[in-house]
């Protein structure tokens, strides 16, 4: 980001800027009916709150990234993950059944005709055993008809796309090659469908050049925040795998080069931890 000229859509910053622009939310509409591949467009979306309440005494509370519903009344879940999330298709489930309860709720328990809900996943690393970028997921039959679409879960993995500029041509594509991209290229070097008015706008919100001094303080916390927080979690991480190779190396079954292999870290991490025992 030093010499970058664009923040990554895919940061806090970037995606609040343009997923979360309450004041223009032309991208976000955009995104959102390409990212449902839906041929109608959205009009308008109403930001909900993204904060949830536990339902019962002993259950979850959570945080959305993104919360809105649109003029049909149709609601959308929009979660951005950087990191490794072997287990993320859980936390959506968690989200939309949460938020499947909310609706059913407030309808005072009438399961006719409840919204659509939307939940959307944008994972810069790959967690389903799928090859293709873009997944869309309702319940189906074991021969893949389906059961009901009133609920779905679409997942984007951004290290799955590997289409280049003269290969893309739907909004999807477009959307991801955008958000996988944008901050590592120059101003020169633009795709001409970056000029579309949905993107441009967008792109205009991350350009550093153009941002005022209120903005770049506010970028400059964001990211020092972000950066204490992620510093903390890799702490975390690596307690906790310290913990677990202290046990194995203590019974001694494995090599270390096994140890090292199983919990997904370098030799050198595991004669460290050795050596302090």
């Amino acid at each position: 980001m030093e010499t970058s000229v664009y923040i990554p859509i895919i940061s806090d910053y970037g995606f609040k800027a343009t997923f979360g622009n309450e004041a223009d939310s032309l991208f976000l509409r955009t995104a959102l009916q390409a990212l449902i591949k839906s041929d109608t467009p959205i009009r308008e979306v109403h930001f909900d709150k993204n904060a949830f309440e536990a339902l019962t005494i002993d259950s979850r509370s959570g945080i959305f990234d993104l919360a809105c519903t649109d003029e049909n009344g149709t609601q959308f879940i929009v979660e951005m993950q950087l990191g490794l999330a072997p287990h993320f298709v859980q936390r959506m489930k968690f989200y939309a059944l949460h938020k499947f309860n909310t609706v059913v709720e407030r309808g005072n328990f009438d399961y006719a005709n409840l919204p659509k809900i939307y939940a959307i996943a944008i994972l810069a690393k790959n967690i389903l055993p799928t090859t293709h970028f873009h997944t869309i997921a309702n319940l189906r039959s074991e021969e893949g008809e389906i059961i009901d679409s009133q609920l779905s879960f679409i997942t984007v993995e951004l290290a799955k796309f590997t289409k280049q500029v003269a290969e893309i041509e739907t909004d999807l594509e477009k959307l991801v090659y955008t958000m996988k991209t944008l901050h590592t290229t120059e101003p020169t070097q633009y795709p001409a469908f970056w000029n579309e008015e949905w993107l441009r706008r967008a792109i205009e919100e991350l350009d550093t050049r153009k941002m005022t001094p209120e903005e770049r303080a506010y970028f400059a916390r964001v990211t020092a925040a972000n950066a204490e927080a992620v510093k903390a979690e890799k702490q975390r991480i690596d307690d906790v795998k310290r913990g677990t190779i202290r046990k194995l190396l203590l019974q001694g079954k494995l090599t270390v080069e096994d140890i090292a292999d199983a919990n997904d870290v370098s030799v050198d991490f595991v004669l460290d931890v050795q050596r302090k025992l």
